[in-house]
């Protein structure tokens, strides 16, 4: 993808995002951000993503998962809460369907507010109603932008890092960073991390003080760098290290330790070319 073309999808986010409640401003990338992916990597991204979170499935892109209070939807599992939800998580569909209809995608009026579905129950009942249908179709032709949308995520998010990050960490992080930049393998670990777990900045999505986001896993790989190991392969260890931890910190309610094999299993992927 062209930088110019990728930098006016960060500002755009960044504009959408600024403009959501409960949503901090996420300053736009510097001139000469840019990725090292070609048009055919930037499609790989694109199912690899789709794989990951919905198992490559149209019927993936509408779900809503066991034990959680949102919908998960999109090859990205955007979070959609209903009215009155909030939780520890970030809120991620709503900016993305700002941002299909900035492209001049048509989106359905009807989903211009909070997730219609209270629960998973409701959710599941309406699964081949005309609303999740329109959803899936919505969904299913617009994987390229939806990539183009976790990647302009992923271009936001070393500025909001820096700004959180004690600043005795704050080169290592940045360097970090845009060394992954430099591959596309580091590149992926960097898009596909930003929308599993998140940018690691928001203060609510901490178990006992400790969060799991992309500067946790940066700050771990910092712990014990190496001069002879791939970044990328650096990465996915540190990923496995601090999902670890955060299944250890979650209530016991949460029953997180299910999910972690799966988990494992995403970042140990992060080592394969892409």
């Amino acid at each position: 993808m062209k930088v110019l073309r990728l930098l006016k999808f960060s500002v755009l986010l960044n504009l959408v995002l600024s403009n959501l409640e409960g949503c901090a401003e996420v300053p736009a990338p510097k001139s000469g951000a840019g990725t090292h992916l070609s048009a055919a990597q930037m499609d790989r991204v694109g199912k690899r993503i789709w794989q990951n979170e919905c198992g490559g499935t149209v019927a993936g892109l509408t779900s809503w998962n066991g034990g959680e209070d949102f919908a998960s939807l999109g090859i990205g599992h955007f979070i959609w809460y209903p009215r009155g939800r909030s939780g520890p998580f970030v809120e991620s569909f709503p900016p993305l369907l700002a941002f299909l209809a900035a492209h001049g995608t048509a989106t359905p009026a009807w989903a211009g507010g909070a997730c219609p579905w209270p629960n998973k129950a409701a959710f599941e009942a309406d699964r081949n109603g005309e609303r999740q249908q329109e959803l899936r179709a919505l969904l299913g032709r617009t994987v390229r932008q939806q990539t183009e949308f976790i990647m302009a995520r992923m271009e936001a998010a070393l500025p909001k890092m820096l700004a959180e990050v004690p600043a005795r960490e704050r080169a290592w992080v940045k360097s970090a960073f845009e060394s992954l930049k430099m591959t596309p393998e580091g590149t992926f670990c960097l898009i596909d991390y930003v929308n599993f777990k998140g940018e690691g900045t928001n203060a609510k999505e901490r178990y006992k003080g400790q969060g799991w986001g992309l500067l946790q896993v940066l700050q771990a790989m910092g712990e014990s760098p190496s001069s002879h190991t791939a970044w990328n392969v650096q990465f996915s260890e540190a990923a496995k290290r601090v999902l670890s931890r955060r299944v250890a910190n979650a209530p016991p309610e949460r029953n997180e330790r299910q999910w972690l094999k799966g988990w494992h299993g995403r970042c140990e992927s992060y080592k394969r070319s892409l």
